[in-house]
């Protein structure tokens, strides 16, 4: 049986730390196999969206899948959706504080401020571009997958320590 999940990178690895560059070849085979994996991957670990780099794969490319999960129980549903090459084109002045979390820094929370509301443009699997407007915690997905294209981690955005807590402690309360 073949292997559709990947290993996820864990904090500490360089990629996670890496620019991933632009993709050129939406026709390569490779490429659109990661793009499935990378769905499956993110479904079968109760993520909410996923980056090329948190498989160690250098592409300027995330899946997001927001669904409720045990990780994410009040996540809204919606179709999974690649975004390849992704950029925010404008957002709105209002920044909101949530919790967030991460495949590859298991069993940390973070408090992170992001915008409400973004404006946002990628390929899909296909090579169409698309323009979506985000809001709320699709926003916010969106914003901490796109980190990952930059090199960055939710853990680096959050104001102070005292905004990051272990899992199960967030649950608790």
């Amino acid at each position: 049986m073949i292997n559709l999940n990947l290993e996820i990178a864990q904090v500490g690895n360089p990629i996670l730390r890496q620019q991933a560059q632009l993709v050129q070849d939406l026709t390569d085979q490779k490429l659109q196999q990661l793009m499935d994996t990378l769905l499956t991957t993110a479904r079968d670990a109760n993520g909410v969206g996923i980056a090329a780099p948190q498989v160690s794969q250098s592409y300027r490319l995330f899946v997001v899948c927001s669904h409720p999960n045990p990780r994410y129980p009040d996540a809204p549903m919606m179709d999974p959706t690649i975004m390849i090459n992704p950029r925010i084109i404008s957002h709105n002045d209002e920044i909101v504080k949530g919790w967030e979390g991460c495949l590859s820094v298991p069993g940390v929370r973070g408090l992170v401020p992001r915008y409400k509301v973004i404006t946002v443009e990628y390929l899909d699997r296909y090579g169409k571009l698309q323009q979506q407007k985000l809001k709320d915690f699709v926003a916010r997905i969106f914003q901490h997958e796109l980190d990952h294209l930059n090199g960055i981690l939710f853990i680096d955005r959050v104001d102070k320590s005292e905004d990051l807590v272990d899992q199960e402690s967030l649950a608790a309360s």
